[in-house]
């Protein structure tokens, strides 16, 4: 089957997005958009997610836990998993990476814990954009071990993405599938770098703001829909369609 998805969406959560993406508010406007599958990706962490997952059940979108984690390299990546339990212990392994630096509010936002019906439970203490001490390498090791399928992100900008922060994708880390921004045109952008035309790629919204989450303009082909099913087709590398 075809479905339309949007694989790099932050909550609240992440001090960088609008209070009003809640778990509701996202769950809702993917709905409204006609996604099929959604991830939710906060900056190193995934408290959100369980809240996020329950009303996705509910709008019948089938939801994939994930945390876009900061490696030491200051490099960017989509880290999406077949469960809860997974994420969770990615993110206990990277919360004990994360620098023991206070959240200023009145600085970066604020980083707000919901439940599944939006209210706020708490405000997680530790500044979350910050980069963990754990280098890539590490970092595409622990997600594999937990099942789940690690994906660079946003390659085609200035900062914060592999190719801009080491200048080549380690051939080692068997990387088959890479993240590109909403409006980068991939046909020029492929021909401007001739070298990733081997490569997979999926095109995401990475919103912090409700409106900016994807319509339906991203696609994969999947033989069922389940977050595994889901995780082996990117880790395979497999074509994704057009529209």
């Amino acid at each position: 089957m075809r479905a339309a998805i949007d694989l790099h969406i932050h909550t609240a959560l992440s001090p960088c997005a609008d209070d009003d993406m809640t778990p509701n508010n996202i769950v809702g406007m993917a709905w409204l958009k006609g996604l099929d599958i959604i991830a939710v990706t906060d900056h190193n962490a995934a408290m959100n997610c369980e809240a996020v997952m329950e009303c996705a059940k509910e709008k019948g979108i089938l939801f994939i836990p994930g945390m876009e984690v900061e490696s030491s390299e200051e490099v960017h990546l989509v880290c999406l998993f077949p469960c809860i339990e997974s994420v969770l212990k990615m993110q206990d392994i990277i919360h004990a990476a994360l620098p023991n630096i206070e959240n200023r509010e009145d600085i970066f936002g604020k980083q707000v814990v919901m439940d599944k019906n939006d209210n706020v439970v708490g405000y997680f203490p530790k500044l979350l954009i910050n980069a963990a001490g754990l280098g890539i390498d590490v970092i595409f090791s622990e997600v594999d071990k937990l099942g789940g399928v690690t994906i660079p992100a946003h390659v085609d900008r200035d900062s914060y993405s592999i190719i801009s922060n080491l200048g080549i994708i380690p051939e080692y880390l068997e990387i088959k599938t890479l993240e590109i921004s909403r409006d980068t045109d991939l046909k020029k952008y492929i021909e401007r770098n001739p070298h990733l035309k081997p490569y997979s790629f999926i095109r995401s919204s990475d919103a912090h703001h409700l409106g900016d989450i994807l319509e339906r303009e991203s696609y994969i082909d999947l033989e069922e829909l389940s977050a595994r099913c889901l995780i082996d087709t990117i880790k395979k590398g497999i074509k994704m369609p057009a529209a």
